[in-house]
């Protein structure tokens, strides 16, 4: 079925649930499993004058080998086979659903799993999506995992009812 699953991580709830479906998936079929951290300072951030750029990058990096390291626990504790990646920008402008694209196709996964906030109307405008847009570039199928499952504490099995693939 799937031999490249990429999950996306952060510190977040539905991120941790995220990959949660993702390592059950990649355990079930055998497929490798590459939890992806994403160093994303705001550009804004860089533009600020007097700002020591290296402290906020050392923070995003510290907080990536963190989470890759726990996420790499677990699937050595289920037998789930496969290695976390934390990568950068390229480039200005670079911004995270293409980062995650990118690392999709480095790795030549066959599934994205990730997270959504399930943002609508003016917040989703103001706030952006970061699912949408990855999903609009997206060169492989992806599954939501949406932040209203996790905050209504839905069980797994009724989870991974709501949850469908879109490609």
């Amino acid at each position: 079925m799937y031999s490249h699953i990429l999950v996306p991580i952060d510190d977040s709830q539905t991120a941790v649930r995220a990959f949660d479906a993702a390592r059950k998936l990649a355990g079930e079929t055998g497929a490798q499993l590459q939890p992806l951290y994403v160093v994303a300072a705001p550009l804004m951030a860089y533009d600020a004058p007097g700002r020591d750029h290296g402290i906020l990058r050392d923070a995003f990096l510290h907080e990536g080998r963190t989470l890759t390291k726990e996420a790499l626990t677990l699937m050595d504790r289920d037998g789930v086979q496969g290695s976390p990646r934390i990568i950068e920008p390229e480039k200005p402008g670079d911004d995270i659903p293409h980062c995650i694209q990118r690392a999709a196709h480095d790795f030549k996964a066959d599934l994205v799993v990730m997270r959504t906030h399930g943002r609508s109307g003016a917040s989703r405008f103001m706030l952006g999506s970061v699912a949408e847009r990855f999903l609009r570039i997206a060169r492989c199928p992806a599954l939501l995992i949406s932040a209203h499952i996790a905050e209504k504490g839905k069980d797994d099995k009724e989870a991974a009812e709501l949850a469908r693939p879109v490609s």
